[in-house]
């Protein structure tokens, strides 16, 4: 076989994986989303379509009950509430606090920074099961409410990784620019947030959306911390829920119909930053 066809082989090769692997990570998104369309005979059709059919005549027909139900729930709206404070909230403070402390690990000289840095990697060892019980007598020693419990314990997770990354961005911009900073007489701070934060805009993009993601996802915690407070859960613990709403059966349109609109807001941050993100994830691959 001579080379071009060997290099045409690979290339086809390829294609078929990336295809393969496309259709294995986005098929349950869209049987999700083609069971949110669905009513509860269409679920039951048997053999299952892949588009939503009249039970009757077979013809293809999309129904909207489920998203009418998710919207007329209460306890989901609120949900949607609590979530998007708790995430946000996380992903702002993650951010300000993990980039100072990137720029002062990064930069900055002082005893002590590299036990600093190795204690952060440690926190971010600890797997969140572990931790949970000692956290939740805590917070219930203290008082304190349900969703500012959840927002200083995911921190708690995001602001070690955060911290992590961010230090390592810093590392790689130039030490010209500190000292050319420095120079012309701005103080440290100055150099931080006027030089130095802008440049490592990719970093805190990338960094942002997974503290965002990992906020807006977790079940764990929320489902402990909310337990005597049902006010306060999280879009991940009320679609858990749905089933203990219904006597009869599960309400699997509506499950369906509530995942697709809690994965929303996550689509539309991926689609605004995506070329940001790309260039978080890839800065510092290739030095020269």
């Amino acid at each position: 076989m001579s080379t071009k066809a060997k290099h045409r082989l690979s290339r086809v090769l390829l294609w078929v994986l990336i295809v393969v692997m496309a259709i294995w990570m986005l098929f349950p998104f869209y049987w999700a989303l083609n069971s949110s369309f669905k009513t509860e005979g269409q679920l039951a059709m048997t053999p299952a379509t892949f588009v939503p059919r009249d039970p009757a005549t077979n013809e293809v027909s999309f129904s909207w009950i489920n998203y009418e139900a998710v919207f007329s729930n209460e306890a989901f709206l609120r949900a949607i509430v609590n979530s998007t404070i708790v995430a946000v909230s996380v992903t702002v403070l993650a951010l300000g606090i993990g980039a100072f402390a990137g720029f002062a690990l990064g930069k900055l000289r002082y005893r002590g920074k590299t036990g600093t840095m190795y204690i952060i990697l440690a926190m971010t060892m600890f797997p969140q099961i572990a931790v949970l019980t000692g956290l939740y007598s805590m917070i219930n020693a203290f008082g304190i409410p349900a969703i500012p419990s959840l927002i200083i314990t995911y921190l708690l997770f995001s602001l070690p990784f955060t911290a992590w990354v961010l230090t390592a961005f810093f590392k790689e911009l130039p030490v010209e620019i500190f000292q050319s900073a420095q120079v012309d007489g701005a103080s440290p701070f100055q150099t931080f947030y006027m030089i130095m934060l802008p440049l490592t805009a990719p970093a805190l993009v990338t960094t942002g959306l997974l503290a965002f993601i990992g906020a807006w996802n977790e079940y764990l915690f929320a489902l402990t911390f909310t337990s005597i407070q049902p006010d306060a859960r999280t879009l991940p613990v009320i679609i858990a829920n749905f089933p203990s709403q219904y006597s009869m059966q599960i309400p699997f349109g509506e499950i369906m119909a509530a995942g697709i609109v809690s994965s929303i807001p996550l689509f539309i941050l991926v689609f605004v930053f995506q070329r940001r993100i790309v260039a978080g994830l890839t800065a510092g691959a290739v030095k020269g």
